[in-house]
């Protein structure tokens, strides 16, 4: 355990340096009036709390994780607005010293405490890039399992990145103390903070900080890789299974009825006790589900005779994919056998609490889930979990772990085309167009170019009536014409490698929706 929490601090060090700390870091610069040990604090414990009991919080009491991020955003935001406006500032002085009588002396003076209120905010709103040791304890803490080894590890982890940041705040003041020119401004620099302070939290607001982390680990995939790499080696890999094993976890959440079944009768994890059983949110025009597909397909053919039960709920993304006639064409398409059920309202994945497709569930024969897995990727680990779940049961496991090989090329994020998640980074429109919140309607004789680096393009298209023709295009060679006949994801692209590349559209009528391009 000592070996985990010495990995665990150090990982917290490191963290500093990776670009997951970059939305936060002009908070941290910012905090001109506060006490660097009161932010750290507060970011200390409210980081451990809510990464061990934030799921909890939501299942019980029923306030989305959102509503706090909305909240400490407005706390952020209103101490960006102090340093603006001095009577605001005057006010939280008077409001903290009020405070501050009903607290033991010692550190009562305001800037301590409006600094744990910042750290506080800190905590809630930083996501961290996840290496196997937090990442081991995030999925003790969605299953509601939190153990006194959890929370030492947590603990010190965000112990680990409150140093650095201690360090970063009281060089900032001292430069303030020290510097000249510093000094003679520090009204104005103070005004500067502030404003950076509200940009920041409007940002956060928007999500534009975690679009801003996306798109530096996409760009720079190996950066935030090699930072917590020396956390993976096997002393810290045997004792994360030993630590992480001993917990049962929770009752898996059961099936909300009310959705129609696929290749199956209505199923509940209840009758299903004593088979081991996953859980697989997703949706059909979803590339990163369809990914997925190959390996849930060997699971159910291999293991469904030795107690395994695969459940696909499939929680819509777009408004079309809520047709039972679009999804059974696509359980067809797909080749998909094993038991489906729609949750077009969301129900079982609120349930959940589930945040992501795919997901996968993982839950043994008792009912308690007992692993859980979020995108692609982890195939030799998720069957190595299916064995050893199936093993308790008694079943005797004679196959090895051979799952094919993954890997993903594309280095342009998502693009979604309805005005709700539109994004103008690589996509440029001519011609009339006509947009709603789900996707775009493109008018005869208008065009699309998209700059991608990937292998593979995919767009999400339905027609609007009838079928549409589309003119595809790649470096203004042009590729062919498709189709487009039914609500499905369309492959546009397949190169022999990866690269930087302008893809056109054509669209020779008015009879198409895009919705989504996807890369591979």
């Amino acid at each position: 355990m000592f070996l985990l929490l010495i990995f665990a601090f150090l990982a917290g060090v490191v963290t500093i340096l990776s670009p997951c700390i970059l939305p936060i870091l002009p908070i941290i610069l910012s905090s001109t009036g506060t006490k660097p040990l009161g932010v750290v604090t507060g970011f200390v414990l409210s980081f451990t709390f809510f990464t061990l009991f934030l799921s909890t919080i939501v299942r019980l009491i029923g306030i989305p994780a959102d509503t706090l991020r909305f909240v400490s955003v407005l706390i952020i935001a209103g101490f960006g607005i102090s340093l603006l406006v001095p009577k605001f500032q005057l006010f939280l002085e008077i409001l903290f010293s009020k405070l501050a009588q009903f607290i033991p002396q010692g550190n009562t003076k305001t800037g301590f405490w409006s600094g744990i209120l910042i750290g506080l905010s800190l905590g809630l709103l930083w996501t961290p890039c996840v290496g196997p040791i937090l990442a081991s304890v995030i999925s003790l803490a969605i299953t509601g399992t939190v153990t006194f080894d959890a929370f030492l590890i947590t603990f010190a982890y965000s112990l680990g990145t409150a140093i650095p940041m201690f360090l970063i705040m009281t060089g900032g003041q001292n430069a303030l103390k020290k510097v000249p020119w510093l000094l003679s401004n520090t009204a104005r620099i103070q005004k500067i903070f502030g404003v950076i302070m509200i940009i920041t939290a409007l940002g956060i607001l928007t999500q534009v900080d975690r679009k801003f982390q996306v798109f530096i680990l996409e760009k720079f995939p190996q950066y935030g890789a090699n930072l917590t790499k020396f956390e993976d080696n096997e002393p810290v890999r045997r004792q994360l299974k030993k630590t992480m094993d001993e917990p049962k976890g929770i009752k898996a959440p059961e099936i909300i009825p009310g959705g129609q079944w696929f290749n199956s009768e209505p199923l509940t994890l209840s009758e299903l006790k004593g088979k081991v059983v996953i859980i697989d949110f997703w949706t059909y025009s979803c590339i990163n589900c369809q990914r997925t597909f190959p390996y849930l397909r060997k699971w159910h053919e291999t293991y469904r005779e030795k107690g395994l039960v695969i459940i696909g709920v499939h929680s819509p993304e777009f408004e079309f994919e809520k047709s039972p006639e679009n999804l059974k064409k696509a359980i067809v398409d797909f080749e998909l056998k094993y038991p489906i059920v729609q949750d077009n309202n969301f129900d079982t994945w609120r349930a959940y609490n589930n945040r992501y497709w795919p997901a996968k569930y993982f839950i043994d024969k008792d009912g308690y889930i007992r692993y859980t897995h979020f995108g692609e990727g982890a195939y030799d680990e998720s069957e190595r979990v299916i064995q050893d779940l199936l093993k308790e049961t008694g079943t005797e496991i004679v196959e090895e772990v051979s799952n094919p090989a993954y890997q993903i090329y594309s280095k342009t994020p998502e693009t979604y085309l309805g005005s709700e998640r539109f994004s103008e980074e690589n996509v440029t429109f001519e011609g009339d167009w006509k947009v709603s919140k789900e996707y775009r309607n493109p008018q005869k004789g208008a065009t699309l170019l998209l700059n991608f680096e990937a292998k593979e393009v995919f767009l999400v298209m339905k027609p609007s009536a009838g079928t549409s023709r589309i003119k595809v295009y790649l470096d203004d060679q042009f590729k062919e014409e498709i189709t487009v006949d039914s609500d499905r994801l369309y492959k546009l692209i397949t190169l022999p490698a990866p690269g930087k590349h302008i893809l056109k559209l054509e669209f020779e009528d008015s009879n198409s929706q895009l919705f989504a391009f996807t890369f591979g």
